[in-house]
């Protein structure tokens, strides 16, 4: 028998990717460990956006190690394309994948091994000699998962790569210009995900917006949400992260008039100054993202935003940090996701001179969050005595279940009854920090904590 453990860091496409990895040796008979027993083999699929993703990274591989060092580590990931040095000082049995290379780790291990019976449909590869570099060398391959292990909600990655190249981003240089995946191989997924009894699909990507623009056909995301609503089965589809530039006229319009789009959308700020916006290399003003935002809750009843913000860019002085507090208290999103910036080898923003001491990194983040905060229980406050559909995700206790609303409210509700994966209407009836407890509308039974 032979055993294996993956970790994984990052992003929803890192977590769509390590998934085809754990269906390519699920199916090829390897048994998924989940404990603290040894396995014979890790797959740890990396990031890099920040620091503290490298830190991470590095310390799924020290665990593998120490928990077997006799195992075969794999790793994989964006921080292999710049830190392959770094890793291999962490790892002793380290083997490393760049991000093309990354589904061809099952070819891999039957090369090493030597094992007879083994499903390779992933194409070719070879091994460098032990002299070299202990990397992989092999051809990009196409992929596809059948599930979504611990999910209710199941990923679907659309696209790969960006072309923005924002001062302060590492993301364009691991992971490659922008590419699409054909129509036809999503729409095949997406059926296969539903069939399987998933009634949420989010759609993910490093540059979800530019999907269909390096294709040769006019072919953009409005062509995939259509297609997706055709889906039997299926009652959500959601968008992960998207620029502000790349919702378009034509997008907004259509996703305003589908039934089964979930009204939230992830549109990052990353600052709320002009200046600073321009040394990020963002391409929009404090004023379009305010006219966006104003618009879309305008057409999108009930529509739920959340946002990324980067605190503390090299040169960002207390007038434009305030203008950031002051476009957040305006837009009232649900959720700030607050990134102290992290100077990130081979960008340009790492050259930038004004660095902002961690001190006031730390001040200024903390001030953000308490702003964050107030601003998500006010979006949460206008559902209090609301219904709203409820997708359960699972139980958190014995007779308490947790979901998430179309617009991604996180709710908990009462039930001795096995409500998973169901689609519930839920009353809501108070506020709890990130969560709301309600009452399921078909019973009258109350949550109380």
């Amino acid at each position: 028998m032979r055993t294996i453990k993956f970790f994984t860091v990052g992003c929803k496409v890192n977590q769509y990717e390590i998934q085809v990895i754990r269906e390519q040796f699920i199916n090829a008979d390897f048994v998924e460990l989940e404990n603290n027993r040894p396995a014979d083999f890790y797959v740890v699929n990396t990031c890099t956006v920040t620091h503290r993703a490298d830190s991470d990274s590095l310390y799924f591989i020290r665990r593998a190690e120490k928990e077997n060092p006799k195992a075969q580590i794999f790793v994989t990931g964006c921080l292999t394309e710049f830190n392959s040095e770094k890793i291999l000082k962490e790892g002793r049995h380290c083997l490393i994948f760049k991000n093309k290379d990354k589904f061809n780790i099952l070819l891999a291990v039957t090369r090493l091994q030597g094992f007879k019976r083994v499903p390779v449909p992933y194409g070719t590869g070879r091994v460098l000699s032990s002299a070299e570099p202990k990397i992989i060398l092999a051809f990009p391959q196409t992929s596809r998962i059948s599930y979504f292990k611990n999910h209710t909600r199941a990923f679907l990655k659309i696209q790969d790569g960006c072309n923005n190249f924002c001062s302060f981003c590492k993301i364009p240089l691991v992971r490659g210009k922008s590419r699409s995946r054909s129509l036809s191989e999503i729409i095949n997924e997406a059926k296969g995900l539903s069939e399987f009894g998933y009634k949420e699909i989010v759609l993910c990507g490093i540059c979800l917006g530019a999907y269909g623009r390096d294709l040769n056909q006019d072919i953009d995301l409005v062509n995939v949400v259509e297609a997706l609503e055709k889906i039997e089965g299926l009652s959500r589809i959601r968008l992960s992260s998207i620029e502000p530039q790349d919702l378009t006229e034509r997008l907004i319009k259509k996703v305003s008039n589908l039934q089964k789009f979930c009204p939230h959308l992830h549109i990052p700020l990353q600052s709320g100054d002009d200046e600073v916006l321009k040394r990020m290399n963002r391409r929009y003003s404090r004023k379009q993202y305010l006219e966006l935002i104003i618009s879309l809750k305008r057409l999108i009843p009930r529509l739920c935003l959340t946002t990324d913000v980067l605190v503390g860019f090299p040169g960002e002085r207390e007038g434009n940090f305030e203008n950031t507090v002051s476009l957040i208290k305006e837009i009232q999103p649900l959720k700030v996701h607050i990134f102290p910036y992290s100077k990130r080898e081979e960008t340009k923003a790492a050259q930038l001179k004004d660095a902002i001491s961690i001190n006031e990194i730390k001040k200024r983040v903390h001030l953000l969050k308490v702003v964050a905060e107030k601003a998500s229980h006010a979006y949460k406050a206008q559902f209090l005595n609301k219904t709203l559909p409820v997708l359960i995700e699972k139980e958190v206790e014995r007779g308490f279940w947790q979901g998430r609303t179309d617009n991604y409210l996180k709710v908990a509700i009462p039930s001795l009854d096995n409500l998973k994966n169901q689609i519930i209407p839920v009353r809501l009836k108070e506020i709890r920090g990130d969560i709301m407890l309600g009452e399921n509308s078909l019973t009258g039974q109350k949550a109380s904590v």
